[in-house]
Order: C-alpha cells, then structure tokens, then sequence
C-alpha cells in the first residue's frame, strides 16, 4: 500500500485496520496455505508473503467466510478511483528446487523464514551449481 496523500485518513485507515486481522488468521491457521511473511512501515507499506501453492492464496483472497475478501471489496467502492491510495500484488509461480535464497550475516528472513534454510556450503558455493547440481562448482569469490 502506498499513501499517495497521507493526510487522507479515512481513505487508507480500513486498509491498515483490516491487515492484522487477515495476518493474525493466517499465523492461527497454517492449513490456509500461508507458509510466512514480513512487513515493513513507511509512507509505502510493504507486505511479502510466501505460500505453499497458488490456489492457496487465490482461495483466501475470495472465500467469502475469509478476512481478506470484503475489506477487499470495501476498498474497491472506497478508493479504487480516487488516487489517494495505491495498491500492487506480484505473485510468481515458482517450482519447487528451483530457487535459491542466500543470505550472509543475517538473521532467518524472507524464504528463508517461511520454508526453512541451511548452510550454503552444502549445496556448493556457486548459484549455477546449487540451482543445478549438474553444474561445475567455480566460485568467483572466497566462500563465507
């Protein structure tokens, strides 16, 4: 969400009130399909969310007995044409094993967070070679 006008509180508050609800029904019922997520707090808000199919996400964003559909609705009548509010989805499919996530010096984030994560060392020290073990292991820098 981003606050084209953030004088504008009536506008973009259902939005913001609405959130936790949705997230607290997600942390409360893994079998919903959200497998984690994070947020970060500025004039944009960002929410990243990972989950275990896409036919997980798609059902909670439109079963009616969800938290996610009428405040969806609402925003829509609300605010959809009137610029003061904007709003983006990106979702990518992405097969199983064939995605990595590296992280140095840094606490259990992102994919790492939502489907588990181990030392890179065992899987080889180079993208190409733990996105396809057919590749030869040539790291180009010293490994951490």
């Amino acid at each position: 969400m981003r606050l084209n006008n953030p004088m504008k509180v009536r506008q973009w508050w259902p939005v913001a009130v609405a959130m936790p609800k949705m997230l607290r029904v997600l942390d409360q019922h893994p079998e919903i399909g959200c497998l984690g997520y994070q947020q970060w707090f500025g004039r944009t808000t960002l929410l990243v969310q990972y989950w275990r199919d896409f036919d997980s996400l798609n059902r909670f964003a439109r079963d009616k007995d969800l938290p996610h559909l009428e405040p969806w609705r609402k925003f829509n009548r609300a605010v959809r044409d009137s610029g003061e509010v904007g709003i983006w989805h990106e979702t990518y499919k992405v097969r199983a094993n064939e995605y990595e996530a590296i992280y140095g010096n840094m606490p259990v984030f992102g994919l790492a967070a939502a489907g588990g994560h181990g030392p890179v060392r065992n899987r080889g020290q180079s993208a190409a070679t733990r996105i396809d073990a057919t590749v030869a292991d040539e790291p180009v820098v010293e490994p951490y």
